[in-house]
């Protein structure tokens, strides 16, 4: 069984900002549970507005974390009350830390997603990998499908062809009789 906690942080006013980094954690502060040192993986999965946001007013939330290249810092969601309230994410963070930013509006927006620990995360990793393996077998079999398709809608074609052409004879016989 994964281990697995909920994560979620609210950003309000201009500028607000949440830094991920549970490598910089003090112990004390988790309740005495100790994951200092384990590896672990964030998920973001929605972003949504509070109730309290001024309609028309655009909130911007950026995420600035490290990627293949080096540092990327780049606007994930562009939120407005009474126009796009939330938005579905599905953003995976294996490298702290990770900075959320409010660089437009002022919210207050909330990011909810969830945090993996240890070992647990390469068990996550081997579901993903069983699923997209899954869905590329799914793909293979609906093209073997529609090729099977092809195939037969080939013959149908041919009898429609001659059943036309038997059609015509026919009528061309008649006209001979008469």
């Amino acid at each position: 069984m994964a281990e697995e906690y909920l994560y979620g942080i609210t950003l309000q006013g201009a500028n607000a900002s949440e830094v991920w980094d549970p490598e910089h954690k003090n112990d004390d502060a988790d309740g005495g549970n100790q994951h200092f040192g384990v590896d672990q993986k964030l998920i973001i999965k929605m972003a949504l507005l509070g109730p309290e946001a001024k309609p028309g007013e655009l909130n911007v939330l950026q995420v600035e974390a490290m990627g293949l290249k080096g540092l990327i810092k780049i606007p994930i969601a562009l939120l407005e009350r009474g126009k796009t309230e939330q938005i579905i994410l599905d953003l995976s963070f294996p490298d702290p830390p990770v900075t959320f930013s409010l660089v437009k509006g002022s919210g207050p927006l909330h990011i909810v997603g969830h945090n993996l620990l240890g070992t647990h995360m390469e068990e996550f990793d081997d579901l993903e990998e069983e699923m997209d393996e899954e869905n590329m077998e799914d793909e293979d079999e609906e093209k073997d499908t529609e090729v099977e398709e092809d195939e037969d809608d080939e013959p149908k074609k041919k009898n429609a062809k001659m059943t036309a052409a038997a059609k015509t004879k026919n009528q061309a016989n008649k006209n001979k009789k008469k």
